[in-house]
Order: structure tokens, then sequence, then C-alpha cells
């Protein structure tokens, strides 16, 4: 018997509540059942029959609104409206929790499927993955040369971001995931005691779950969100190594020993700590203690390691023999470090590995004892300091290729060994390791507002007496300021400037320090958002190069170079880029730093701000053409590019599966090269599950060589034109929306906005600059909202509108109908639309805009966007050929199904305590106001796990 309503206990069953049955999997409707009895007993046992009987209530009135049941939906409103708080938030959280474990479950059926598809395939290699992608390539008939090149051109960097959306507290996310360990653990052949006792602890993290408070108190600090940064490193610490094997084996069965992998493709950056882009709360003393937690915990994993490597290899020379090398690798410490002897005494003389082990061990502490603060040198001033300064520092690393040479001794030994290349393997796990995360985990990069930069530095101008009136210059002038003072000792005399001046001027000086005391792999790109103009670019290149201790102007051949990285954004800097990038390069202090750095400059493009300024269809497009016009710009300079793509995890900002994404890119202007951000709620969605985040990199890295590995296609001009007249009448039909007179009113009073600003999720402030624009508005808040009242309308508003007015001639239509067959970024855009499209709820979204109804104006954006929707849909049945949405992914399709009986109640809830919050003053702090306030951030909280996204 089909069913759509999942119990949340036994008893439920008995009172007539409907068992689900599933096309797909029993397991997982069993599993839901089971958890979902579990969680039912929880909130009788603590809240009380009469709570949990209107949470029934409430749940079998969802399943009969969604199922066409008359008066269904008044009733429901008329339950909502007459509970009272304490009821409400009993409810709230048992929606929130069941979706909490609803999520879990399906994570866990996920990886079951990932598990049977590849015993299934197998020895044929599973779809997406390394194996594939490689076998791909023989059957091309690509040479090892031309693999080679390939694989030495592969470096993908997954950069991950603090953006508030992540509405989930550490404490509940660690819960979840001992219940997933426990569930690991039911799944195995246990006794009938073990199983008993197993099943009670699952109740045990339930009921502590329950108890839990799922909103934090307050904001995390910038240094919480660091840690919580580094909680998925374990993950990433195991899963890397497997990884890189995987590539290894695949090349190995294709083309032998004939192409090897010599730089990891596989590193990680961070923003967090280093994002001071609109948050005054991350400081140069922030960003100094960022830099030192990412390498303190680097060490510790090396340590850690070694610890591990030593406990295992305790190979004996009395039972094989080692190459001479090894013997000779620890005399040679021993001879330039004599305490060594003393240290190695208490280890076997026959046990080379780990004598050898606890050298690279004590190395190890030595390197992790160097801070930022005291550094070695800072003591001494006699004639003795350089001998004191060595013995402060002897025996450090001053590098992770220093530490790989002293494993590569060791990884030689083993492999000279009988069945060493079965032992080596462990070794080669720690190498691997070491080429990933060197002594930092992630590099850090810094971001800042351009604008913030040109006030410091017409502020510096000015003082200095360079010129009085630097704001006022044009462009050209300003470049030629800036070129020409580039040049001079200019004192930088920071009692003579503002804090603001000063933070900056610091923050500098740290970086230099950074790469003198840490070295330059500590540090990634000094990332410049809202860049307009390439003085943008110079003015931090002037920064730079007037904070570090040279007084050498010009740097010196093998200084290290910082990466710029420019940020296009909005769709005016986008339209803009390729002039503003040519201007860069001819800049010749610019271009010379570019010179330095292998003829190699990083470029970011933004999709949060570019969809919130111009719409979808529009944004898409931008983001395109700028990448095929920058790609020509830097060839015709002789400069390669990386685009470090900043999406969010959200349809609206970009997100959307990052695989898809990755071949949709333009042809011929990815050659291996690209970073990606991980933002927010992505991080544990991708990372806490160690097989899923085994599956992601893998999806990664394949998307990847696929795509570095095609023919460059030359897409149809034809294509270009119609994409063009598509975004801009897309652009001049959202415009016309978020341009009418109302439309921030009723943004505001239809969307939950203002209780997403005040939720404590996140350590940075939901606005830039303080305005109440929409420009104002940072895209996360802009997304989330719309997202929280099923109007996902960042993520299709304009599609239908623009593909309407072309597809009303036949001819038209079939055209687009192609363009979608054959063309992977259109064909990626539309099914990204189509996702956001079936997330969307017109019946949900009305509830929201009775909320702002009292006007005709408000009532027109209403119907403008309820119009837009149907349009956008019947454009995406057109151009698929599909009869509803989501026919070609049933599995998702389902799931949103079923998981909309749990989300409608909390949609309903919220609607209500908006309604109820408007008896207030946005300035009261009475109980009740706070209350009310509280109980909506909880649904928000529901909301975000039940649509498995935010902003």
């Amino acid at each position: 018997m089909p069913a759509d309503l999942i119990p949340l206990s036994d008893k439920a069953k008995k009172r007539g509540a409907i068992v689900p049955t599933s096309r797909h999997d029993d397991r997982l409707r069993d599993e839901i059942a089971f958890l979902g009895e579990m969680l039912g007993d929880t909130i009788r046992q603590i809240a009380g029959d009469h709570a949990f009987e209107q949470l029934e209530r409430l749940r079998k009135l969802s399943w009969e609104r969604r199922t066409g049941a008359s008066e269904a939906e008044r009733r429901m409103a008329e339950l909502i409206a007459s509970l009272d708080q304490d009821t409400l938030r009993v409810v709230i959280r048992g929606f929130s929790v069941f979706l909490d474990l609803l999520n879990l479950s399906e994570d866990r059926q996920r990886v079951r499927v990932l598990r049977n598809r590849a015993r299934d395939s197998f020895p044929e290699p599973r779809s997406e993955s390394i194996r594939k992608a490689v076998v791909e390539w023989k059957a091309l008939g690509k040479s090892p040369t031309e693999v080679q090149q390939l694989i030495d051109q592969l470096r993908v960097e997954l950069v991950f971001t603090a953006h508030p959306t992540e509405a989930k507290r550490r404490s509940v996310r660690e819960k979840l995931r001992r219940m997933r360990e426990l569930l690991s653990d039911y799944d195995r052949d246990q006794l009938p005691t073990e199983r008993a006792r197993t099943e009670r602890q699952i109740r045990g993290e339930i009921a502590k779950l329950w108890q839990t408070d799922f909103i934090r108190p307050w904001r995390p600090s910038v240094m919480q969100e660091v840690g919580r940064g580094l909680s998925f490193k374990p993950v990433l610490w195991n899963e890397v190594p497997q990884i890189m094997h995987e590539i290894r084996k695949s090349l190995t069965l294709s083309y032998g020993e004939a192409v090897k992998v010599h730089e990891p493709c596989l590193t990680f950056g961070s923003w967090i700590g280093g994002d001071r882009d609109g948050h005054p709360g991350v400081t140069a003393e922030v960003t100094r203690e960022t830099f030192e937690w990412l390498r303190h915990a680097a060490f510790e994993f090396h340590l850690a390691a070694c610890d591990e490597l030593s406990n295992s290899l305790s190979l004996s020379q009395r039972q094989v023999k080692f190459a001479a090398t090894l013997s000779d690798a620890i005399q040679s410490a021993i001879n330039k470090w004599p305490h060594f002897e003393t240290l190695l005494a208490a280890i076997p003389p026959g046990e080379l590995c780990r004598r050898w082990l606890a050298v690279i061990r004590w190395r190890l502490q030595q390197t992790q004892a160097l801070t930022l603060d005291e550094s070695p040198c800072d003591e001494h001033d006699d004639a003795d300091s350089a001998t004191s300064a060595d013995d402060a520092k002897f025996g450090s690393y001053d590098s992770p290729a220093a530490l790989s040479a002293d494993l590569d001794v060791l990884l030689d030994a083993i492999h000279h060994c009988p069945s060493g290349l079965y032992v080596a393997d462990e070794v080669q796990m720690w190498h691997d390791r070491i080429a990933t995360f060197g002594f930092h985990l992630a590099k850090l990069d810094v971001r800042q507002d351009s604008r913030q930069y040109a006030e410091v530095m017409n502020e510096i101008l000015r003082v200095t007496g360079i010129c009085e009136s630097a704001e006022h210059l044009e462009e050209s002038e300003r470049q030629q300021v800036l070129r020409d003072s580039l040049k001079q000792q200019v004192p930088l005399e920071m009692q003579a400037l503002s804090s603001q001046a000063c933070e900056t001027l610091e923050l500098f000086r740290l970086l230099h320090r950074v790469v003198d005391d840490f070295g330059p792999d500590a540090l990634g790109g000094h990332v410049i958002s809202m860049t307009r103009w390439p003085s943008d670019v110079l003015t931090v290149l002037w920064l730079w190069e007037h904070t570090g201790e040279s007084d050498q102007m010009v740097p010196a051949e093998g200084e290290y170079c910082l990466p710029i990285i420019p940020l296009f954004e909005t769709i005016d800097d986008l339209q803009r880029a390729p002039e503003i990038l040519s201007g860069m390069l001819r800049i010749d202090a610019y271009r010379s730093q570019v010179r330095r750095q292998n003829d190699h400059q990083t470029v970011m493009l933004g999709y949060s701000d570019s969809t919130k300024d111009g719409g979808y269809l529009s944004a898409c497009w931008s983001l395109q053409k700028a990448q095929q016009q920058l790609v020509k710009i830097a060839e015709a300079e002789g400069v390669q590019l990386t685009f470090f793509h900043g999406r969010g995890g959200s349809l609206g900002r970009g997100g959307g599966p990052t695989a898809r994404s990755i071949l949709s890119l333009p042809s011929g202007t990815f050659g291996g090269s690209l970073r990606l951000t991980e933002q927010g709620e992505v991080l544990a969605d991708r990372y806490d599950d160690a097989a899923i985040a085994h599956r992601h990199l893998e999806q990664v890295l394949w998307s990847s060589l696929v795509s570095s590995g095609r023919a460059v296609a030359n897409e149809r001009e034809q294509w270009s034109d119609t994409m063009e007249q598509l975004a801009e009448a897309s652009f001049n039909h959202y415009r016309e929306l978020v341009q009418q007179p109302d439309f921030v009113a009723f943004f505001r009073r239809a969307t939950p906005v203002s209780g997403i600003e005040q939720l404590p999720i996140g350590s940075r402030p939901s606005r830039r600059r303080g305005g109440n624009s929409l420009s104002d508005l940072r895209a996360i808040p802009w997304v989330f909202s719309w997202t929280q009242c099923r109007l996902l309308i960042p993520a299709w508003y304009g599609l239908g509108w623009a593909v309407g007015v072309m597809a009303q001639e036949q001819a038209a239509a079939e055209w687009l109908k192609s363009m979608y067959q054959d063309w992977p970024f259109f064909r990626a855009t539309i099914d990204n639309a189509e996702l956001a499209l079936a997330k969307t709820d017109l019946g949900i979204a009305r509830q929201y805009e009775k909320l702002a109804d009292d006007t005709e104006s408000l009532r027109e954006i209403a119907e403008l966007i309820s119009d837009e929707f149907v349009r956008s849909r019947d454009a995406v049945y057109m151009l698929t050929g599909k009869q509803e949405l989501l026919d070609s992914t049933p599995w998702l399709k389902e799931s949103i199904r079923v998981r909309n009986r749990y989300i409608d109640p909390l949609n309903m809830i919220q609607v209500e305590l908006l309604r109820r919050s408007r008896e207030f003053d946005e300035e009261d702090t009475g109980e009740d106001a706070e209350e009310i306030r509280h109980l909506t951030r909880l649904t928000i909280n529901g909301l975000a796990s039940g649509m498995r996204t935010s902003g």
C-alpha cells in the first residue's frame, strides 16, 4: 500500500498512521520508520502526550493537504493559530529533528547505493570515477606524453569559507554523526545483547538531541569558525591518500609506468580567519592566530602519522636487509646532532625504520615549536647571535619538501625489501598528505573590499604628501601616482594614520612575516572583492611592496610575489572584466609581478552577487562569456589563467552538482587548474561522512580530468547569439521585478529575512556597509530568505519570460531544444533551474504572500512572481521534453515529494509566527516578543534541514 506519511512512533501506527512503502529501497523505509518510532517515544516521554498529539494531528493534516483533501489547508492554519508557544516549540522541534533523521537515513542510503554500483560494475570502472576518466583517455588514443601533460597541469583547490549558511549547530551535527556510527554498528551481524545495547545508545542520542538547543545563543567568533573548518580535516586527511592511490592505480592500469604523478592534484585553501570583506571582526591579530592554528593542527596530524608508522614498521635488520642508505641517513643525523645517540638508545639497533622515524619526529617537533611571535633570532644581539639562533632552530624543517625528502629515504629502503610494495603503501599515504596539506593544512586566503583599500590608499597618499586629493583622481591619474610612488621610499608613520589604515598596514606586515617564518605555502591568494579598476590591483601591490622589510623597491629574482586575485561579482563588473584584466597587465610593475609567477594569473568569479544583480539566466551567461573573453586577453599577453569559482551551496548562488558545473565550463577556458569555494552547509553535507566525502572528491577530479582532456570545441556562434538575446530579455524582466517601487517592502514582509539577519549562524554581519537597500544586502540572506518561503526565484526568475518570447515561433523552439541537447553549458543551466523549480511551491508561497497583500502594488508583485514560475516551468517542459519536473531523476523527485509533508507544517508555522511578530515593535525586548523571534529562528533552522539548503 503506497504512502507518504512516516509515523513518529509505533503507537502512531496503531492510531491509523500509514507506514510508507518505497519503490526504491525497503531498507531506507525501514530505517526511517525505526528512527521515527524512537523519536515519537522520546517526544512523548519528554514533552508529554498532549504536545505529541498536536504534532500528530498537524502531520496527518499535512498529508491530507498534499493528497488533495478539501479544507485540509484551512484546518492546518486554524490548528497552528490555536497552539500556544510551548506547544509550537515542541511541534517545530519534532518536525525539525525528524527531517534531520530523514537526511541521515538518505545519506546512508546513498552510500549503500554507491557501494552496490561499484560492486555491480566490477571489474569495469564505475561511472564518474577517476578510473573511468583515464579509461576514456585511453579509448580516445591519448599517448603517455599527452596524459603526462594533463596530469602535470591538474591542480584543483577547494577553498573552505565561513559564509553564514550553516544553520545547524556543531553540537547537533556531532550527535547526528554519532547516530550514523551507531546505525553502522546496528547494520553489522551483532549478537542480540549487542543490538539491544546499540538500540539503547541510539535512543540516548535522540534524547540528547531533543534536549540540545538548536540555535546558538550568540554568534560564533571567527576563531570558533576556524575550529569548525578544522573539524572536517580528519576526513580529508584520511580520504586524500585514497584518492591519490586511485589516480596512480588508474594511470598504471592504462599506461604502465609511463605516466607519473609528481605533484598533488588536489589541495585545499581557506578563507576562514582571512575574509575581512565587510567583517570588522577579522583583524590582523585574528589572521595571525589563524595561521598558527592551521600550522599547529597540521603538525599534530603529522606527528600522529609518524607515531602510527613507527608503531607499524617494526621491521628488523635481523629479518630483512635494508639498503645502506637508511643506516647511512641515521648515522648522518647522529653525526650532525650527537644527542640523537641517546635519543635512539631506547630503540633496538636493528629496527632501522623506527630509528629513522624517531629522527623525523624530533625534527617535526623542532619545526612545530617555531611561531610567528617568537622568532629565534629576536633574542640574540651579540657576536654569537648567529650561532645561538642556529641552535634555537637547529633540526627544524625549512619546508614540507624537506620532510618529504626524509620520508623518501624510508620509502626507498622499504621498496627494496621483500614484499616492500605492500608495506610501502603506508608510507606513501603520509607522503601524499605532506604534499597535499604541507605544514598548514590549507592555504589561507585574505579577502577585502576594493573600496576599503581605496579609502586607506587615499589616506596614505594624503598623509605622506604624495597626493593631496587622491579621491578625486581619474583612473589613469591614479595609476600614474601609484606607479610613481611604488618606486619611492615612503615613510609610513602609524601614529599619523587612522585605525583603519594602521590595521591594513599591520595585515600586510603580518603576511610578510608569515612568508618569512612559515614559508610561502602557508599563504594563498589576496582576493579583492568588487574589483572595478586596474588601480584596485595596483593598490594591493603598492601596500605589499611598502610593508616589507627590504629597502629594495624592485623585488629580487626569486623573491616571493603575493598572488593578487581580482574578484568580479556584479553583472557590470563581469562585463568590464576583460577591460580590467587588460589594464592590469598593461601596468609594467604588475606585469613584472605576473611574470615572476611564471606568467600565471588567478581571476575569481562571483556567482552570488551577479545573480542577485541581474537574475539567473543573465548571470549564468555573463559568467560564461567573461571566462571566454578573459582567456583571450590572457593568451594575447602570454599569461595562463586559473579561474576561481566563488560558487555557493544553493542554486541561486551558483550551486548544484560540482561535477556538472565543471563539465559545463566554456570550451578552451579550463586547462586543468581551478579553484572552487566550499561554503556553509555544503561543508558538513560533503565532508561529515567519509564515504560521501570520497565520492565528492572523486567526482570533482573525474569531471576535471574529463574536461581537461577534451579537445577544444568550436561552440556555435549562433548559440552565443541566442544566449545573448535570452540573457538580455531575462535581465530586463528580472530588473522590472526588483525595481518595482514596493519590491523591497514586499521582500521584507513576505520572507523571513529579518529573522535570518538575526540568526547567529556566522560571525560576519549580514550587510557589507550598513545600508538598507537591496544592493547592500549580501547575497546569502537574499537567497536564504527566498528558499525559506519556497520561492527560489534567484535560480529561475526571468528564464520563462526569455524562453517564451523566443519560442513563439516553432523553428526557434526547435533551435532552443537542440541547444539543450548539444551544449553542456545550456543543459547545465536549464537542469539547475529545473531543480530549483521542483523545490519551489506556489501553494506554500501564497501563505507568505498573504503577509504582504494589503495594497494593490504588493499584490501585483506576488502575481508577477507566480506568473513567471508558470512560464519558467513550462519553458523547462518544452526544452527537456518532460511531462513533470525531475522526471529523469526519480529518486530526487521522490525525496522532495516525501519530505514536503514534513516541511509544509514548518512553513505554515513560520507564517503564523511572522504574523504574530507584527504585534511587537522591532525594538521590543519583552518575553513574548523574544520567544516569538526564537521560535521563528527555530523554523528557519528546521526548514534549512528539510530543504537541505539555506543560502
